[in-house]
């Protein structure tokens, strides 16, 4: 499941079918890996949106 949220915010257009295969091989459905997906994927917006207006930058 790690390796999985590292790849797609790493290089989330490199995914593929093979990506949401190995997470089934070890047992997440795809309920499961739409919520891996979706978490991973809010939490890297909202790190970029947070960055672009440098929240928690010092001053």
């Amino acid at each position: 499941m790690l390796d999985f949220a590292v790849r797609m915010t790493r290089a989330a257009w490199k995914m593929s079918p093979a990506d949401t295969e190995r997470l089934r091989a070890v047992g997440f459905d795809d309920r499961a890996i739409l919520q891996i997906t979706l978490i991973a994927a809010f939490f890297n917006y909202i790190n970029r949106v947070a960055d672009a207006l440098g929240v928690g930058r010092a001053s």
